[in-house]
C-alpha cells in the first residue's frame, strides 16, 4: 500500500508540475503577445512624434509652401505635424504658441528666428527639456537652437550684388535699397553680403537703405520717398518678398525713365512683372525644401544622429530668359 500511495503521490506531483508549466507557457506567450505591438512602437519610434511647426504668418502662401515640404516629410517618417502661427505677423504671439509647444511637451518645434532675447532663452528651455529646436528660414544666433535650416542669406546677398554689378556693367550708378524688417536677422545678413558686391566698385553707390516692415504699401512708400529724393537712382532692390512689387507701384508713380528693379522671391505678381519686362530678375528661394529637409532632419537626429549646425537650401535666379510666362513681350 505504500507503494501504491507513493506512486499516487508522485502522479499528483507531476499533474501539478506540468498544470504550473502550462500556465507559465500560456503566461509567457500572452505577455509577448501583448509586448509586440510595443516592440513595433519602439522600433519605429516616429509614429510617437509630435512636431510643432509655428509659422510667421499663418496665411502667408511662403509659410503655407514650408508646411507643404514639412507634411510631405512627415508622412514619409509617420511623424505627425501640427502646423500653427498667428494670423497676422506677430513676434510676440510666436513666443507665446513657442512657450505652449513646450509646455505640451512636443517632441520637436521648428520655428523661424526672431533676433530677440527673451526668444533665444526659450529656445534654450526648450532644448534643456529635451525638445530639440530647428530655426527655419531665419536664424536664432546666439540660441543653442540644433540647426539652421533655410537660405544662406549672406550668399543670396552677394548673388543680388552680382545681379545689379552685370546689370549697370559697372559704370557710376546709383542704388535704393529696400529691406523687409532692419532687426531680422536674415535681412541683415542678405544687407551685408549685397553691400560686400556693391563695395567693391567705387562707382556704385548705394544712396539710402530703408525698411518696408514686410509691408507692400510700405515698401511703395518708401521706395517713393527714395526716388522722389534720389532723382539719380536707376536701381531699386527689394530684399524680402513684397519689396519688389511695393517699388513697382513707386516706379509708376514718380516720372523717372530706365528705372530696374531686382526683387525676392517668386509671388505669381512679382513672376509676372518679369514677363512683362517691369521686374529684371527676382532670387527664389525653396520654401518647400525647407520644410521638407527641416523634418528630415528632425528624423535624422530622432535616431541617434549628429546634425551639422546649418543646413544651407538652393537659391536661384528667375528673370526674363528663365520665366516659362513670355505673353509675347519683347523686352528692350
Amino acid at each position: 500500500m505504500s507503494n501504491r500511495k507513493w506512486n499516487m503521490s508522485i502522479v499528483v506531483l507531476f499533474v501539478l508540475f506540468a498544470t504550473l508549466m502550462l500556465s507559465f507557457l500560456f503566461s509567457t506567450l500572452r505577455i509577448r503577445e501583448l509586448i509586440q505591438p510595443l516592440k513595433s512602437i519602439f522600433k519605429n519610434d516616429s509614429l510617437t512624434r509630435h512636431i510643432v511647426l509655428i509659422s510667421q504668418e499663418l496665411d502667408n502662401p511662403y509659410w503655407r509652401s514650408i508646411e507643404q515640404g514639412a507634411r510631405e516629410a512627415s508622412q514619409k517618417y509617420g511623424i505627425t505635424l501640427e502646423y500653427i502661427g498667428p494670423f497676422r505677423i506677430n513676434p510676440n504671439e510666436q513666443m507665446i504658441l513657442l512657450e505652449k509647444a513646450i509646455a505640451s511637451k512636443a517632441d520637436a518645434v521648428l520655428i523661424q528666428g526672431i533676433n530677440d532675447p527673451i526668444y533665444r532663452s526659450l529656445i534654450d528651455k526648450a532644448m534643456d527639456q529635451g525638445i530639440p529646436v530647428i530655426t527655419l528660414d531665419t536664424d536664432e544666433p546666439g540660441s543653442r537652437r540644433l540647426s539652421y535650416v533655410g537660405t544662406d542669406n549672406f550668399e543670396a546677398g552677394k548673388r543680388m550684388g552680382n545681379l545689379v554689378v552685370q546689370a549697370t556693367g559697372t559704370q557710376a550708378s546709383h542704388i535704393g535699397v529696400l529691406m523687409g524688417n532692419e532687426l531680422s536677422f536674415n535681412q541683415q545678413q542678405r544687407l551685408q553680403g549685397f553691400r560686400y558686391v556693391i563695395d567693391q566698385y567705387k562707382d556704385l553707390t548705394i544712396v539710402e537703405v530703408r525698411s518696408s516692415n514686410i509691408s507692400r504699401l510700405q515698401a511703395a512708400e518708401q521706395a517713393e520717398d527714395i526716388l522722389s529724393n534720389h532723382p539719380e537712382v536707376r536701381y531699386m532692390v527689394g530684399l524680402s518678398s513684397l519689396d519688389g512689387l511695393g517699388i513697382l507701384e513707386a516706379v509708376q508713380r514718380v516720372p523717372l525713365q530706365d528705372n530696374h528693379i531686382f526683387a525676392f522671391d517668386d509671388l505669381d505678381e512679382t513672376k509676372a512683372a518679369i514677363a512683362q519686362c517691369q521686374i529684371e530678375s527676382t532670387l527664389v528661394q525653396q520654401p518647400i525644401r525647407m520644410g521638407y529637409d527641416a523634418i528630415s532632419l528632425v528624423h535624422e537626429y530622432f535616431q541617434g544622429n549628429i546634425l551639422q549646425n546649418q543646413h544651407f537650401t538652393a537659391i536661384t535666379v528667375l528673370d526674363r530668359s528663365t520665366s516659362d510666362v513670355k505673353d509675347g513681350v519683347r523686352c528692350p
